[in-house]
């Protein structure tokens, strides 16, 4: 499994000076009021951009401890935005031995498979959609409690499906033998294909909301989330996957391919984020929880990614190893 290289420098400082520009305007846009933006919108921004702060210095701590740092940093995000998921659908009693075992069982043996490497993709690839699946029902069955039975262990699975699974895909990245295009062997971290994923994942939200307000006309799903747009989503595709394009060089892609990748990511993002919006809407809360004051909860800042990701390992795994 590959560490980081000069490549893996080189995009680190490529997003931290992308940060250090964003905040030097956020900054000049909260003290010069004579600029006609909407104080709501700069404060937003603000938010925003204190999250990415955070979430960039995690993943670079992370990334360079080691390759195991990063599927320890994965495991505890997994961890929390379940929690976060599990505490905005409320259960039962009785399902309180059945979240011991998804909280303090099934997620670490996910993320410990992962971090024994690819050879043990058999097993992690159906641990949680197979085993864990069956074993909820099984589990709250036990303890006797049929109020809302199907309707409590969907929500379990749900949430372990979402938060840990589907997330886990991110960090197994980090273990592919990679090969481009025509079978020549990639000499490039996995490293740096992780964090390719996740930037474009995370830009492409950016730009959908951006691309949203612009030339926003037709809502995707008004009593879902009234902000979210068609012309907002296929702007994104296109600037995401320009961008991913323009980064193809920190990754096995042709630019071509990194493109494709980008449109890939987005389509995946926007459904994920649009998905999440809904569970919220149905459970009547605006956020998961709190990660930075005054902002929204971790798994508000990771569904995208949630459900980009094992999208983007399997297509990168089925036509680059």
């Amino acid at each position: 499994m590959p560490d980081t290289d000069t490549t893996t420098f080189i995009l680190i400082a490529v997003i931290l000076a992308a940060l250090g520009i964003a905040t030097l305007v956020a900054f000049l846009l909260g003290r010069n009021d004579s600029i006609a933006v909407d104080a709501a919108v700069v404060k937003r921004f603000r938010a925003k951009l204190r999250v990415w702060w955070t979430m960039v210095a995690i993943f670079v701590i992370g990334s360079l401890i080691h390759w195991i740092g990063l599927v320890v940093l994965f495991s505890m995000v997994s961890f929390w935005a379940l929690r976060e998921f599990i505490s905005m659908t409320p259960t039962r009693r009785g399902d309180h031995r059945t979240l011991f075992w998804i909280f303090f069982i099934f997620t670490p043996l996910q993320y410990i498979l992962i971090g024994l490497g690819d050879e043990y993709y058999p097993f992690y690839s159906i641990m949680i959609p197979v085993y864990a699946s069956l074993f909820i029902p099984a589990r709250a069955a036990i303890a006797g409690d049929a109020k809302r039975f199907l309707e409590r262990c969907a929500k379990i699975q749900a949430g372990l499906l979402v938060c840990v699974y589907s997330l886990s895909h991110a960090p197994a990245l980090l273990d592919l033998q990679l090969v481009r295009t025509g079978g020549e062997a990639w000499t490039g971290s996995n490293v740096n294909l992780l964090m390719f994923f996740v930037l474009i994942a995370q830009l492409s939200l950016t730009l959908e909301r951006v691309w949203s307000k612009l030339a926003g006309r037709h809502v995707i799903a008004p009593d879902i989330n009234a902000s979210r747009t068609w012309e907002g989503v296929l702007g994104a595709m296109m600037s995401t996957g320009v961008i991913a394009a323009l980064l193809r060089w920190a990754t096995p892609f042709f630019w071509w391919e990194a493109l494709l990748m980008g449109v890939v990511v987005t389509a995946m993002a926007s459904m994920g984020t649009l998905t999440m919006s809904a569970i919220k809407r149905d459970r009547g809360v605006t956020d998961t929880g709190t990660l930075v004051q005054g902002h929204a909860g971790i798994l508000d800042q990771i569904d995208n990614i949630c459900f980009a990701a094992p999208i983007f390992y399997h297509v990168t795994r089925f036509f680059f190893t």
